[in-house]
């Protein structure tokens, strides 16, 4: 048995790339978090009928090349948003004038994460948002497939980090919007996942102040986009789960099956 991979209990949590990578090689239901702002922006988009196509590396012309080949519209950088109207990662960005249209949306952690773990029987993306409707979506599967749940708080990446030096930086507003998921989950707790569920409930009072405060959210507000942290900072406000299928991010229906993973899991 692998130490780490928090067996045999049902709700795990880990971090990052590394993490979401270890619970794919599990085949377990995977929820990913990034609060400020990936999840929170993607559960807005689909809440609009947006098809989100999810791409790691950031905006290069491998990004470019992608979105044609997807026939989508490659999402700019906040800056260039503002001056163009376009579609970013500020979950303002999209509304109603969204509908049935296919974006591809960058991303160095909550992307890289989804990119590092898609051949699972579900992919989710979870916000505090969401936090209620994607516990039940994921729940929804588990009761399908026996499979266990990782939740997976994306963190942040150190700038220039030296050779010997990990490049993931914690981040406080993702591992308690894991733990705001973690808490509308059954099933036995590992001791990670019990431990993260137990931060956001003591939390919870002082969600707001805190991550505003932290160190994601005072970069986002001195950047001046305090508008997009108090929006991110909206506590079960979607009934919108995202799934992942066919390489892309749908709204999850209980009746549906899904071009991922999941038929395919049950059909073993």
């Amino acid at each position: 048995m692998n130490v780490y991979d928090q067996s045999p209990y049902k709700i795990k949590m880990d971090w990052g790339i590394r993490g979401a990578r270890e619970a794919a090689k599990r085949k377990e239901i995977i929820i990913i978090v990034d609060v400020l702002s990936f999840s929170s922006t993607v559960t807005k988009a689909v809440e609009n009928g947006a098809i989100i196509y999810p791409f790691p590396p950031g905006q290069t012309k491998y990004a470019k090349e992608y979105a044609n080949e997807m026939g989508a519209e490659l999402v700019v950088g906040r800056g260039e948003a503002i001056k163009t109207g376009k579609p970013s990662l500020s979950p303002f960005s999209f509304s109603e004038e969204s509908k049935g249209r296919s974006y591809v949306l960058c991303s160095l952690n909550a992307a890289a994460c989804v990119a590092a773990s898609k051949h699972v029987p579900a992919l989710f993306i979870g916000a505090l948002l969401n936090a209620k409707a994607v516990a039940e979506a994921a729940l929804s599967i588990q009761s399908k497939t026996g499979m266990p749940i990782t939740v997976i708080a994306c963190g942040e990446r150190w700038e220039n980090p030296s050779h010997e030096e990990n490049i993931l930086r914690p981040s406080i507003e993702d591992y308690l919007g894991a733990g705001a998921i973690i808490s509308y989950l059954t099933g036995t707790l590992s001791p990670e996942a019990f431990v993260c569920s137990q931060a956001f409930v003591a939390s919870k009072d002082q969600l707001s102040s805190l991550i505003k405060d932290c160190a994601s959210g005072r970069e986002l507000i001195e950047r001046g986009f305090a508008y997009d942290v108090h929006y991110c900072l909206q506590y079960n406000t979607s009934s919108i789960a995202p799934i992942l299928s066919d390489d892309c991010f749908i709204s999850f229906h209980t009746d549906q099956k899904y071009k991922n993973s999941i038929h395919l899991f049950l059909e073993k």
